[in-house]
């Protein structure tokens, strides 16, 4: 994963910028050390970033298509409503127990409602209002869970995306069978042709398109 600002910069960003919680930092050095793929992690800055995204939208319902071992998800947890819920959609069963251990310790367990399988057809399936979705999932798909989604999302709700620079790749010659780096780029040039919808993206990470249904 490509980071497109100068480390000294970013270094600096970072240390000026709260630090996560402790819960977080353990979640953090357990998937690293136990989990494959650990960099698909939100981690620190983006984390902080989606925990103050959720605070100041103060949410009722979110969705996650996504939740890999759960950082994201408990960022998000900390700014939902009182009374408010998280669904969370993974397609791999064997990250559910590393899931369940961290929303324990987060006290998050009863606000969380999780789903393992397809998210297409979970998604087509779930006739709730969402307040804040997060995208994170297999990039192929980012276009078509963009049309699942749009109807599902309040009147100035917030849509966030990640990956959507994809470590640059989308200024380069896609090649043929790069399917994932083709989406991405459909799905950048049908969330800014959408006249539902403001967008802006963030050169943060891998890129997060921060999306806003008028």
């Amino acid at each position: 994963m490509k980071n497109f600002i100068d480390k000294k910069i970013f270094d600096y960003t970072l240390s000026k910028s709260s630090d996560e919680p402790e819960i977080l930092k353990e979640l953090n050095r357990e998937t690293h050390l136990k989990i494959l793929n650990p960099r698909m992690l939100s981690g620190n800055y983006q984390g902080r970033i989606l925990s103050l995204i959720s605070k100041i939208i103060r949410p009722s319902s979110i969705l996650e298509i996504g939740t890999y071992t759960g950082y994201s998800t408990i960022c998000f947890s900390e700014g939902l409503d009182d009374n408010g819920f998280i669904h969370t959609i993974d397609h791999n069963e064997e990250l559910i127990d590393i899931q369940n251990k961290y929303f324990n310790k987060a006290g998050i367990s009863k606000k969380v409602i999780q789903y393992t399988g397809d998210a297409i057809k979970i998604i087509d399936k779930l006739y709730f209002e969402f307040d804040l979705v997060f995208i994170d999932a297999d990039k192929e798909n980012y276009p078509l869970y963009f049309d699942l989604i749009i109807d599902k999302v309040k009147s100035g709700g917030v849509i966030i995306a990640d990956n959507i620079l994809w470590s640059g790749k989308i200024l380069d010659k896609v090649e043929e069978d790069d399917l994932a780096t083709k989406s991405i780029l459909e799905f950048n040039e049908k969330v800014n042709s959408d006249k539902r919808v403001e967008t802006v993206i963030l050169p943060v990470r891998d890129g997060l398109s921060f999306i806003r249904k008028i």
